[in-house]
Protein backbone atom coordinates (compact mmCIF):
# COMPACT_ATOMS: atom_id res chain seq x y z
CA UNK A 1 0.00 0.00 0.00
CA UNK A 2 1.20 3.61 -0.95
CA UNK A 3 2.18 5.33 2.30
CA UNK A 4 -0.44 8.39 2.64
CA UNK A 5 2.30 10.92 4.00
CA UNK A 6 4.24 10.53 0.96
CA UNK A 7 1.37 10.41 -1.42
CA UNK A 8 0.20 13.89 0.21
CA UNK A 9 4.01 15.00 -0.46
CA UNK A 10 3.42 14.03 -4.11
CA UNK A 11 0.72 15.67 -4.66
CA UNK A 12 1.88 18.82 -2.94
CA UNK A 13 5.26 19.01 -5.00
CA UNK A 14 2.71 18.21 -8.24
CA UNK A 15 1.09 21.34 -7.12
CA UNK A 16 3.44 23.78 -6.80
CA UNK A 17 4.91 22.62 -10.41
CA UNK A 18 1.66 22.95 -12.24
CA UNK A 19 0.54 26.38 -10.19
CA UNK A 20 2.83 28.39 -12.89
CA UNK A 21 1.04 25.96 -15.97
CA UNK A 22 -2.17 27.44 -14.33
CA UNK A 23 -1.77 30.34 -13.18
CA UNK A 24 0.50 32.08 -16.51
CA UNK A 25 -0.71 30.37 -20.01
CA UNK A 26 -3.95 28.12 -18.64
CA UNK A 27 -6.37 29.55 -21.47
CA UNK A 28 -3.34 28.70 -24.16
CA UNK A 29 -2.60 25.22 -22.29
CA UNK A 30 -6.59 24.68 -22.36
CA UNK A 31 -6.83 25.29 -26.39
CA UNK A 32 -3.50 23.80 -26.81
CA UNK A 33 -5.63 20.34 -25.75
CA UNK A 34 -8.31 21.64 -27.38
CA UNK A 35 -6.95 22.02 -31.10
CA UNK A 36 -5.02 18.39 -30.21
CA UNK A 37 -8.47 16.89 -29.76
CA UNK A 38 -10.11 18.87 -32.72
CA UNK A 39 -7.12 17.88 -34.95
CA UNK A 40 -7.59 14.06 -33.79
CA UNK A 41 -11.46 14.29 -34.61
CA UNK A 42 -11.31 15.70 -38.13
CA UNK A 43 -8.72 12.96 -39.23
CA UNK A 44 -10.71 10.30 -37.67
CA UNK A 45 -14.09 11.77 -39.59
CA UNK A 46 -11.98 12.31 -42.86
CA UNK A 47 -11.02 8.97 -43.03
CA UNK A 48 -14.66 7.49 -42.24
CA UNK A 49 -16.21 9.81 -44.24
CA UNK A 50 -13.70 8.75 -46.77
CA UNK A 51 -14.53 5.49 -46.18
CA UNK A 52 -17.92 6.20 -46.26
CA UNK A 53 -17.90 8.14 -49.60
CA UNK A 54 -16.46 5.21 -51.57
CA UNK A 55 -18.28 2.68 -50.15
CA UNK A 56 -20.96 4.25 -51.05
CA UNK A 57 -19.98 5.85 -54.55
CA UNK A 58 -18.88 2.07 -55.69
CA UNK A 59 -22.45 0.57 -54.36
CA UNK A 60 -24.35 3.54 -56.14
CA UNK A 61 -22.42 2.99 -59.58
CA UNK A 62 -24.05 -0.77 -59.81
CA UNK A 63 -27.01 0.66 -60.96
CA UNK A 64 -28.31 3.52 -63.57
CA UNK A 65 -30.80 4.92 -61.60
CA UNK A 66 -29.07 5.76 -58.07
CA UNK A 67 -25.81 6.49 -60.37
CA UNK A 68 -27.21 9.35 -62.08
CA UNK A 69 -29.24 10.62 -58.28
CA UNK A 70 -26.42 9.87 -55.78
CA UNK A 71 -25.30 13.68 -54.36
CA UNK A 72 -21.13 13.41 -54.70
CA UNK A 73 -20.71 16.84 -54.10
CA UNK A 74 -21.81 17.36 -50.32
CA UNK A 75 -19.50 14.30 -49.05
CA UNK A 76 -16.68 15.55 -51.35
CA UNK A 77 -16.81 18.83 -50.25
CA UNK A 78 -17.05 17.70 -46.28
CA UNK A 79 -13.92 15.69 -47.29
CA UNK A 80 -12.15 18.91 -48.74
CA UNK A 81 -13.56 20.77 -45.22
CA UNK A 82 -12.44 17.79 -42.99
CA UNK A 83 -8.59 18.12 -44.70
CA UNK A 84 -8.45 21.68 -44.81
CA UNK A 85 -9.39 21.89 -40.84
CA UNK A 86 -6.94 18.94 -39.91
CA UNK A 87 -4.14 21.06 -41.74
CA UNK A 88 -5.12 24.36 -40.18
CA UNK A 89 -5.82 22.63 -36.44
CA UNK A 90 -2.53 20.63 -36.76
CA UNK A 91 -0.58 23.49 -37.20
CA UNK A 92 -2.45 26.27 -34.38
CA UNK A 93 -1.90 23.09 -32.12
CA UNK A 94 1.59 23.28 -32.45
CA UNK A 95 2.21 26.58 -32.37
CA UNK A 96 -0.12 27.35 -28.93
CA UNK A 97 0.98 24.33 -27.24
CA UNK A 98 4.67 24.71 -27.86
CA UNK A 99 4.54 28.28 -27.31
CA UNK A 100 2.29 27.97 -23.95
CA UNK A 101 4.56 25.47 -22.86
CA UNK A 102 8.29 27.43 -23.68
CA UNK A 103 6.20 30.27 -21.79
CA UNK A 104 5.82 28.30 -18.45
CA UNK A 105 9.60 26.67 -18.14
CA UNK A 106 10.50 30.48 -18.87
CA UNK A 107 8.40 31.32 -15.65
CA UNK A 108 9.47 28.04 -14.16
CA UNK A 109 13.13 28.63 -14.58
CA UNK A 110 12.44 32.44 -13.05
CA UNK A 111 11.00 30.71 -9.87
CA UNK A 112 13.88 28.59 -9.89
CA UNK A 113 16.05 31.44 -9.77
CA UNK A 114 14.39 33.01 -7.21
CA UNK A 115 14.40 30.15 -5.31
CA UNK A 116 18.00 30.03 -5.47
CA UNK A 117 18.25 33.21 -4.51
CA UNK A 118 17.57 32.35 -1.03
CA UNK A 119 19.90 31.78 2.35
CA UNK A 120 22.51 29.31 2.02
CA UNK A 121 21.79 29.18 -1.74
CA UNK A 122 25.07 30.41 -2.80
CA UNK A 123 27.01 28.47 -0.71
CA UNK A 124 24.97 25.28 -2.43
CA UNK A 125 25.56 26.88 -5.87
CA UNK A 126 29.55 26.72 -5.17
CA UNK A 127 29.41 23.27 -3.78
CA UNK A 128 27.35 22.03 -5.95
CA UNK A 129 27.28 23.97 -9.61
CA UNK A 130 26.88 20.93 -11.98
CA UNK A 131 24.00 19.90 -10.01
CA UNK A 132 21.71 23.15 -9.87
CA UNK A 133 23.04 23.69 -13.87
CA UNK A 134 21.21 20.25 -14.32
CA UNK A 135 18.38 21.58 -12.62
CA UNK A 136 18.23 24.59 -14.39
CA UNK A 137 18.46 22.74 -17.94
CA UNK A 138 17.35 18.87 -17.81
CA UNK A 139 15.40 19.36 -15.42
CA UNK A 140 13.13 22.21 -16.34
CA UNK A 141 12.81 20.33 -19.93
CA UNK A 142 11.41 17.15 -18.60
CA UNK A 143 8.92 19.43 -17.54
CA UNK A 144 7.62 19.48 -20.94
CA UNK A 145 6.68 15.96 -21.44
CA UNK A 146 3.82 16.66 -18.70
CA UNK A 147 1.79 18.90 -21.11
CA UNK A 148 3.03 17.79 -24.67
CA UNK A 149 3.42 14.45 -23.82
CA UNK A 150 0.87 13.17 -21.17
CA UNK A 151 -1.94 15.66 -20.71
CA UNK A 152 -1.92 17.19 -24.56
CA UNK A 153 -2.07 13.16 -25.82
CA UNK A 154 -4.44 12.00 -22.97
CA UNK A 155 -6.98 14.95 -23.80
CA UNK A 156 -6.47 14.11 -27.53
CA UNK A 157 -7.24 10.39 -27.07
CA UNK A 158 -10.28 10.78 -24.92
CA UNK A 159 -11.67 12.65 -27.59
CA UNK A 160 -10.95 9.56 -29.86
CA UNK A 161 -12.38 7.32 -27.80
CA UNK A 162 -15.54 9.62 -27.52
CA UNK A 163 -16.16 10.31 -31.08
CA UNK A 164 -15.54 6.45 -31.83
CA UNK A 165 -18.53 5.49 -29.23
CA UNK A 166 -20.88 8.23 -30.41
CA UNK A 167 -20.53 7.08 -33.80
CA UNK A 168 -21.03 3.30 -33.03
CA UNK A 169 -24.04 4.67 -30.57
CA UNK A 170 -25.94 6.00 -33.13
CA UNK A 171 -26.28 2.47 -34.61
CA UNK A 172 -26.28 0.51 -31.20
CA UNK A 173 -26.32 2.25 -27.79
CA UNK A 174 -24.79 -0.55 -26.11
CA UNK A 175 -22.05 -1.00 -28.63
CA UNK A 176 -20.95 2.88 -28.87
CA UNK A 177 -20.93 2.68 -25.16
CA UNK A 178 -19.01 -0.41 -24.70
CA UNK A 179 -16.55 0.87 -27.66
CA UNK A 180 -15.93 3.92 -25.71
CA UNK A 181 -15.05 2.63 -22.16
CA UNK A 182 -12.73 -0.19 -23.94
CA UNK A 183 -10.70 2.15 -25.62
CA UNK A 184 -10.41 4.17 -22.39
CA UNK A 185 -9.57 1.68 -20.35
CA UNK A 186 -6.88 0.29 -22.56
CA UNK A 187 -5.39 2.80 -23.52
CA UNK A 188 -4.92 4.84 -20.41
CA UNK A 189 -4.66 1.60 -19.07
CA UNK A 190 -1.35 0.27 -21.21
CA UNK A 191 -0.40 3.80 -20.34
CA UNK A 192 -0.34 3.63 -16.53
CA UNK A 193 1.33 0.37 -16.71
CA UNK A 194 3.83 1.22 -19.00
CA UNK A 195 4.76 4.32 -16.45
CA UNK A 196 4.75 2.59 -13.34
CA UNK A 197 7.48 0.43 -14.97
CA UNK A 198 9.33 2.51 -16.84
CA UNK A 199 9.88 4.74 -13.95
CA UNK A 200 12.47 2.97 -11.94
CA UNK A 201 14.83 2.96 -15.66
CA UNK A 202 14.20 6.15 -16.40
CA UNK A 203 15.43 7.80 -12.93
CA UNK A 204 18.40 5.48 -13.51
CA UNK A 205 19.10 6.96 -16.96
CA UNK A 206 18.44 10.27 -15.56
CA UNK A 207 20.97 9.66 -13.08
CA UNK A 208 23.37 8.61 -15.15
CA UNK A 209 23.07 11.64 -17.52
CA UNK A 210 24.12 13.88 -14.94
CA UNK A 211 27.01 11.75 -13.60
CA UNK A 212 27.95 11.05 -17.09
CA UNK A 213 27.95 15.04 -17.74
CA UNK A 214 29.54 15.57 -14.57
CA UNK A 215 32.45 13.35 -15.23
CA UNK A 216 33.24 14.17 -18.84
CA UNK A 217 33.79 18.43 -17.69
CA UNK A 218 36.05 16.80 -14.67
CA UNK A 219 37.79 15.47 -17.20
CA UNK A 220 38.20 18.36 -19.53
CA UNK A 221 38.42 20.49 -17.20
CA UNK A 222 40.58 19.17 -14.38
CA UNK A 223 42.71 17.39 -16.72
CA UNK A 224 45.95 19.41 -15.21
CA UNK A 225 45.30 18.34 -11.99
CA UNK A 226 44.26 14.56 -13.08
CA UNK A 227 47.75 13.97 -14.61
CA UNK A 228 49.74 15.64 -11.75
CA UNK A 229 47.71 13.22 -9.55
CA UNK A 230 47.63 10.31 -11.89
CA UNK A 231 44.21 9.67 -11.75
CA UNK A 232 43.42 10.25 -15.43
CA UNK A 233 42.74 6.72 -15.96
CA UNK A 234 40.62 6.38 -12.87
CA UNK A 235 38.67 9.42 -14.09
CA UNK A 236 37.95 7.81 -17.38
CA UNK A 237 37.18 4.44 -15.76
CA UNK A 238 34.69 6.83 -13.77
CA UNK A 239 32.96 8.13 -17.34
CA UNK A 240 32.99 4.57 -19.18
CA UNK A 241 31.24 3.29 -16.16
CA UNK A 242 29.01 6.31 -15.91
CA UNK A 243 28.13 5.56 -19.62
CA UNK A 244 27.34 1.91 -18.75
CA UNK A 245 24.73 2.06 -16.69
CA UNK A 246 23.51 5.35 -19.13
CA UNK A 247 23.51 2.32 -21.91
CA UNK A 248 21.75 -0.13 -19.92
CA UNK A 249 19.12 1.83 -18.61
CA UNK A 250 18.73 2.68 -22.24
CA UNK A 251 18.27 -0.59 -22.84
CA UNK A 252 15.51 -1.37 -20.63
CA UNK A 253 13.61 1.75 -21.55
CA UNK A 254 13.76 0.13 -25.23
CA UNK A 255 12.73 -2.65 -23.95
CA UNK A 256 9.75 -1.35 -22.54
CA UNK A 257 8.76 0.27 -25.53
CA UNK A 258 8.87 -2.48 -27.65
CA UNK A 259 6.77 -4.06 -25.46
CA UNK A 260 4.02 -1.04 -24.91
CA UNK A 261 3.86 -0.77 -28.61
CA UNK A 262 2.98 -4.32 -29.17
CA UNK A 263 0.52 -3.76 -26.32
CA UNK A 264 -0.94 -0.52 -28.49
CA UNK A 265 -0.82 -2.95 -31.53
CA UNK A 266 -2.58 -6.03 -29.97
CA UNK A 267 -5.27 -3.07 -28.25
CA UNK A 268 -5.87 -2.08 -31.85
CA UNK A 269 -6.42 -5.21 -33.63
CA UNK A 270 -8.37 -6.60 -30.65
CA UNK A 271 -10.47 -3.61 -31.03
CA UNK A 272 -10.78 -3.84 -35.29
CA UNK A 273 -11.77 -7.48 -34.94
CA UNK A 274 -14.55 -6.67 -32.15
CA UNK A 275 -15.90 -3.90 -34.29
CA UNK A 276 -15.93 -6.05 -37.74
CA UNK A 277 -17.59 -8.83 -35.42
CA UNK A 278 -20.18 -6.41 -34.06
CA UNK A 279 -20.81 -4.59 -37.59
CA UNK A 280 -21.02 -7.73 -39.50
CA UNK A 281 -23.93 -8.43 -36.58
CA UNK A 282 -25.57 -4.92 -37.27
CA UNK A 283 -25.65 -5.57 -41.15
CA UNK A 284 -27.07 -9.13 -41.06
CA UNK A 285 -29.33 -7.95 -39.14
CA UNK A 286 -30.35 -4.91 -41.44
CA UNK A 287 -29.78 -2.23 -38.40
CA UNK A 288 -26.83 -0.46 -40.84
CA UNK A 289 -25.43 -0.96 -45.02
CA UNK A 290 -22.29 -1.04 -46.08
CA UNK A 291 -21.13 2.16 -45.99
CA UNK A 292 -22.22 2.80 -42.35
CA UNK A 293 -20.31 -0.38 -41.25
CA UNK A 294 -17.18 0.81 -43.28
CA UNK A 295 -17.56 4.59 -41.68
CA UNK A 296 -17.48 2.50 -37.91
CA UNK A 297 -14.66 0.21 -39.10
CA UNK A 298 -12.40 3.05 -39.96
CA UNK A 299 -12.88 5.08 -37.38
CA UNK A 300 -12.57 2.26 -34.45
CA UNK A 301 -9.30 1.76 -36.61
CA UNK A 302 -8.15 5.41 -36.03
CA UNK A 303 -9.30 5.44 -32.67
CA UNK A 304 -6.48 3.55 -31.23
CA UNK A 305 -3.76 5.66 -32.50
CA UNK A 306 -3.86 8.56 -30.07
CA UNK A 307 -3.53 6.75 -27.08
CA UNK A 308 -0.20 5.29 -28.94
CA UNK A 309 0.91 8.71 -28.56
CA UNK A 310 0.68 8.47 -24.53
CA UNK A 311 3.79 5.58 -25.10
CA UNK A 312 6.59 8.12 -25.03
CA UNK A 313 5.32 10.23 -22.18
CA UNK A 314 4.71 7.11 -20.35
CA UNK A 315 7.95 6.30 -21.13
CA UNK A 316 8.99 10.13 -19.61
CA UNK A 317 6.65 9.69 -16.73
CA UNK A 318 9.73 8.80 -14.06
CA UNK A 319 11.87 10.94 -15.70
CA UNK A 320 9.31 13.97 -15.27
CA UNK A 321 8.53 12.64 -11.65
CA UNK A 322 11.60 13.18 -10.64
CA UNK A 323 12.06 16.41 -11.94
CA UNK A 324 8.82 17.90 -9.74
CA UNK A 325 10.32 16.38 -6.45
CA UNK A 326 13.66 17.81 -7.38
CA UNK A 327 12.26 21.07 -8.18
CA UNK A 328 9.24 21.56 -6.14
CA UNK A 329 10.93 22.51 -2.42
CA UNK A 330 12.51 25.90 -4.77
CA UNK A 331 8.99 26.60 -6.57
CA UNK A 332 8.11 27.69 -2.76
CA UNK A 333 6.77 31.08 -1.74
CA UNK A 334 9.92 32.54 -0.21
CA UNK A 335 9.15 32.91 3.45
CA UNK A 336 12.39 33.33 4.75
CA UNK A 337 14.33 35.84 2.78
CA UNK A 338 16.00 38.34 5.48
CA UNK A 339 13.63 41.15 6.99
CA UNK A 340 13.77 44.21 6.09
CA UNK A 341 13.45 47.59 7.60
CA UNK A 342 9.77 49.22 7.36
CA UNK A 343 8.57 52.16 7.10
CA UNK A 344 7.40 52.08 10.90
CA UNK A 345 10.83 50.92 11.47
CA UNK A 346 13.43 53.74 13.68
CA UNK A 347 14.30 55.82 10.19
CA UNK A 348 18.12 56.38 12.15
CA UNK A 349 18.98 52.28 12.42
CA UNK A 350 20.40 50.63 9.17
CA UNK A 351 20.84 47.49 11.10
CA UNK A 352 19.32 45.13 14.03
CA UNK A 353 20.76 41.78 14.89
CA UNK A 354 19.36 40.44 18.19
CA UNK A 355 20.91 37.18 19.33
CA UNK A 356 21.38 35.56 15.97
CA UNK A 357 22.37 32.38 16.04
CA UNK A 358 24.74 31.27 12.85
CA UNK A 359 26.22 27.21 11.87
CA UNK A 360 27.05 25.59 9.16
CA UNK A 361 25.50 22.48 8.03
CA UNK A 362 25.99 19.57 10.29
CA UNK A 363 28.40 21.52 12.65
CA UNK A 364 26.92 21.52 15.90
CA UNK A 365 29.47 24.25 16.91
CA UNK A 366 27.67 27.92 16.14
CA UNK A 367 29.77 30.25 13.82
CA UNK A 368 28.13 33.07 15.52
CA UNK A 369 26.82 32.59 18.82
CA UNK A 370 23.88 34.85 19.90
CA UNK A 371 25.43 37.92 18.28
CA UNK A 372 23.53 41.68 18.53
CA UNK A 373 24.92 44.38 16.39
CA UNK A 374 23.02 47.96 15.97
CA UNK A 375 24.39 50.25 13.14
CA UNK A 376 23.06 53.75 12.77
CA UNK A 377 22.39 55.17 9.52
CA UNK A 378 25.06 57.05 8.02
CA UNK A 379 27.42 55.29 10.07
CA UNK A 380 30.93 53.65 8.71
CA UNK A 381 31.56 50.60 10.78
CA UNK A 382 34.52 48.09 10.46
CA UNK A 383 34.79 44.73 11.81
CA UNK A 384 37.92 43.25 12.59
CA UNK A 385 39.65 40.24 13.91
CA UNK A 386 41.72 37.29 12.79
CA UNK A 387 40.98 34.96 9.65
CA UNK A 388 38.39 32.39 10.63
CA UNK A 389 36.75 35.39 13.81
CA UNK A 390 33.04 34.94 11.56
CA UNK A 391 33.39 38.51 9.98
CA UNK A 392 32.19 36.97 6.31
CA UNK A 393 29.60 35.15 7.95
CA UNK A 394 28.60 38.00 9.96
CA UNK A 395 27.90 39.81 6.23
CA UNK A 396 26.32 36.65 4.75
CA UNK A 397 23.69 36.64 7.54
CA UNK A 398 23.16 40.34 7.21
CA UNK A 399 22.64 39.71 3.33
CA UNK A 400 20.31 36.82 3.54
CA UNK A 401 23.01 34.45 2.13
CA UNK A 402 22.50 32.02 4.99
CA UNK A 403 19.99 31.54 7.17
CA UNK A 404 19.78 32.36 11.09
CA UNK A 405 19.04 29.36 12.84
CA UNK A 406 18.20 31.65 15.83
CA UNK A 407 17.63 35.28 16.04
CA UNK A 408 16.26 38.49 13.80
CA UNK A 409 17.90 39.98 11.45
CA UNK A 410 16.46 43.74 10.33
CA UNK A 411 17.99 45.63 7.82
CA UNK A 412 18.02 48.05 5.37
CA UNK A 413 17.98 47.27 1.61
CA UNK A 414 22.09 46.23 1.39
CA UNK A 415 24.32 45.33 -0.86
CA UNK A 416 27.62 42.95 -0.53
CA UNK A 417 30.89 43.00 -2.49
CA UNK A 418 32.20 40.13 -1.37
CA UNK A 419 36.13 39.35 -1.70
CA UNK A 420 35.65 37.25 -4.75
CA UNK A 421 35.11 39.86 -7.69
CA UNK A 422 31.91 38.25 -10.08
CA UNK A 423 32.25 38.42 -13.21
CA UNK A 424 30.94 36.51 -16.00
CA UNK A 425 31.48 35.13 -19.85
CA UNK A 426 29.40 38.27 -21.06
CA UNK A 427 29.98 42.18 -22.61
CA UNK A 428 30.85 44.70 -20.09
CA UNK A 429 27.65 46.59 -20.42
CA UNK A 430 25.80 43.17 -19.35
CA UNK A 431 27.68 42.34 -16.75
CA UNK A 432 27.21 45.81 -15.35
CA UNK A 433 23.58 45.76 -15.60
CA UNK A 434 23.43 42.83 -13.22
CA UNK A 435 23.27 45.24 -10.99
CA UNK A 436 20.32 48.11 -12.64
CA UNK A 437 18.95 46.35 -15.50
CA UNK A 438 17.42 49.10 -16.71
CA UNK A 439 20.37 51.29 -16.88
CA UNK A 440 21.47 53.79 -19.82
CA UNK A 441 24.81 53.72 -21.36
CA UNK A 442 24.68 57.38 -19.80
CA UNK A 443 24.74 55.70 -16.21
CA UNK A 444 27.04 53.12 -17.08
CA UNK A 445 30.05 55.48 -18.02
CA UNK A 446 29.11 57.32 -15.09
CA UNK A 447 29.82 54.27 -12.50
CA UNK A 448 32.63 53.41 -14.86
CA UNK A 449 34.16 56.85 -14.54
CA UNK A 450 33.58 57.27 -10.83
CA UNK A 451 35.60 53.58 -10.22
CA UNK A 452 38.24 54.92 -11.94
CA UNK A 453 37.83 52.51 -14.95
CA UNK A 454 36.09 55.00 -17.94
CA UNK A 455 39.43 55.56 -19.37
CA UNK A 456 40.33 52.19 -20.08
CA UNK A 457 36.70 51.15 -21.42
CA UNK A 458 36.71 54.49 -23.95
CA UNK A 459 40.03 52.56 -25.28
CA UNK A 460 38.16 49.34 -26.31
CA UNK A 461 37.53 48.95 -29.96
CA UNK A 462 34.07 47.96 -29.29
CA UNK A 463 33.69 49.36 -25.68
CA UNK A 464 30.81 48.30 -23.36
CA UNK A 465 30.03 45.67 -25.82
CA UNK A 466 33.27 43.97 -25.01
CA UNK A 467 32.75 40.46 -23.98
CA UNK A 468 35.25 39.25 -20.98
CA UNK A 469 35.87 35.28 -21.09
CA UNK A 470 34.36 32.78 -18.28
CA UNK A 471 35.30 34.64 -14.69
CA UNK A 472 36.42 37.94 -16.59
CA UNK A 473 38.85 36.88 -18.29
CA UNK A 474 40.44 39.28 -19.92
CA UNK A 475 40.56 42.08 -17.29
CA UNK A 476 43.38 42.52 -14.72
CA UNK A 477 43.17 41.50 -10.97
CA UNK A 478 42.69 45.60 -10.64
CA UNK A 479 40.21 46.10 -13.61
CA UNK A 480 38.16 43.30 -12.34
CA UNK A 481 37.54 44.62 -8.70
CA UNK A 482 36.85 48.49 -10.50
CA UNK A 483 34.53 46.71 -12.39
CA UNK A 484 32.71 45.37 -9.74
CA UNK A 485 33.21 48.53 -7.57
CA UNK A 486 31.12 50.14 -10.65
CA UNK A 487 28.43 48.04 -10.31
CA UNK A 488 28.21 48.55 -6.76
CA UNK A 489 27.92 52.20 -7.15
CA UNK A 490 24.89 51.55 -9.66
CA UNK A 491 23.15 49.53 -7.11
CA UNK A 492 21.04 52.19 -5.29
CA UNK A 493 20.79 50.95 -1.87
CA UNK A 494 21.53 52.39 1.56
CA UNK A 495 23.57 49.86 3.55
CA UNK A 496 26.66 49.02 1.67
CA UNK A 497 28.58 45.49 2.87
CA UNK A 498 31.80 45.10 1.76
CA UNK A 499 34.20 42.03 2.71
CA UNK A 500 37.61 42.97 2.07
CA UNK A 501 37.32 45.30 -0.74
CA UNK A 502 40.79 45.84 -1.52
CA UNK A 503 42.52 42.46 -0.71
CA UNK A 504 45.24 41.09 -3.50
CA UNK A 505 45.40 44.63 -4.91
CA UNK A 506 48.29 46.24 -5.32
CA UNK A 507 48.46 49.77 -2.89
CA UNK A 508 48.03 52.22 -5.37
CA UNK A 509 45.00 50.10 -7.08
CA UNK A 510 43.43 49.80 -3.58
CA UNK A 511 43.98 53.91 -2.45
CA UNK A 512 42.55 54.87 -5.31
CA UNK A 513 39.72 52.03 -4.81
CA UNK A 514 39.11 53.28 -1.33
CA UNK A 515 38.84 56.81 -2.18
CA UNK A 516 35.78 56.02 -4.69
CA UNK A 517 34.20 54.48 -2.19
CA UNK A 518 34.51 57.17 0.79
CA UNK A 519 33.90 59.78 -1.87
CA UNK A 520 30.23 57.98 -3.24
CA UNK A 521 29.34 56.58 -0.48
CA UNK A 522 27.95 59.88 0.71
CA UNK A 523 25.06 59.36 3.55
CA UNK A 524 24.81 55.13 3.06
CA UNK A 525 25.74 53.25 5.61
CA UNK A 526 29.20 51.39 5.31
CA UNK A 527 29.98 47.64 6.94
CA UNK A 528 33.42 46.66 6.36
CA UNK A 529 34.95 43.86 7.07
CA UNK A 530 38.54 43.89 6.90
CA UNK A 531 42.13 42.55 8.34
CA UNK A 532 43.72 45.92 6.80
CA UNK A 533 44.63 48.96 8.08
CA UNK A 534 43.91 50.86 4.78
CA UNK A 535 40.54 49.89 4.74
CA UNK A 536 39.85 50.13 8.43
CA UNK A 537 40.77 53.90 8.42
CA UNK A 538 37.11 54.21 6.25
CA UNK A 539 35.86 53.40 9.48
CA UNK A 540 34.29 56.07 12.34
CA UNK A 541 33.76 52.97 14.69
CA UNK A 542 35.57 49.24 15.33
CA UNK A 543 33.49 45.84 16.06
CA UNK A 544 36.31 43.76 17.56
CA UNK A 545 35.14 40.17 16.62
CA UNK A 546 36.63 36.90 18.60
CA UNK A 547 35.40 33.72 17.75
CA UNK A 548 32.41 34.53 16.62
CA UNK A 549 31.22 37.04 19.39
CA UNK A 550 32.36 40.61 19.34
CA UNK A 551 34.86 41.40 21.81
CA UNK A 552 35.18 45.02 21.91
CA UNK A 553 33.16 47.89 19.79
CA UNK A 554 35.25 51.58 19.73
CA UNK A 555 34.66 54.26 18.56
CA UNK A 556 37.41 57.10 16.91
CA UNK A 557 38.85 59.44 18.81
CA UNK A 558 39.70 57.02 22.02
CA UNK A 559 42.57 54.83 22.71
CA UNK A 560 41.45 51.59 22.19
CA UNK A 561 40.45 53.12 18.74
CA UNK A 562 44.00 53.97 17.96
CA UNK A 563 45.58 50.88 19.57
CA UNK A 564 43.43 48.44 17.39
CA UNK A 565 43.66 50.45 14.04
CA UNK A 566 47.35 49.55 14.66
CA UNK A 567 47.24 46.14 15.23
CA UNK A 568 45.81 45.84 11.83
CA UNK A 569 48.13 44.96 9.18
CA UNK A 570 49.74 47.77 6.89
CA UNK A 571 50.00 47.90 3.26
Amino acid sequence: MSNPSRISTNWRDLRLILRPFLATQSRWLLLGCLLAAITVLAGMALLGLSGWFITATALAGLHAATAFTFDVFMPSAGIRLLALGRTVSRYCERLVTHDATFAVLAELRVRLFRGWARADAARLLLMRPARLLFRLTADIDALESLYLRLLVPAAAALGAALLAGMVFGFMDVAMGLALALWLVAVGWGIAFVVARRARQPAVRRAHAIETLRARAVDLVAGQTDLVMAGRVGAQRAALMAADAQLAKADLALNKLEAAAGFAYGSAGTLTLVGVLLAVGLLVNEGVIGAPAATLVLLVALTATEPFAALRRGALDAGRTWLAVRRLAPRMISSTDEPTAMTEDADSELALQLEQVTVAHDGSRTPVLPETSLILHAGERVALIGASGAGKSTLLAAIAGEIAPRSGSVLAQPACLLTQRTELFQDSLRDNLRLAAPEATDEQLHAVLQAAGLEDEVRALSTGLDTRLGEGGLGLSGGQSRRLALARLLLRDVPLWLLDEPTEALDAATAHDVLQCVARHAGGRTLLIATHLRREAALADRLVCMDQGRIAADLLRGSEAFDAALRSLRSD
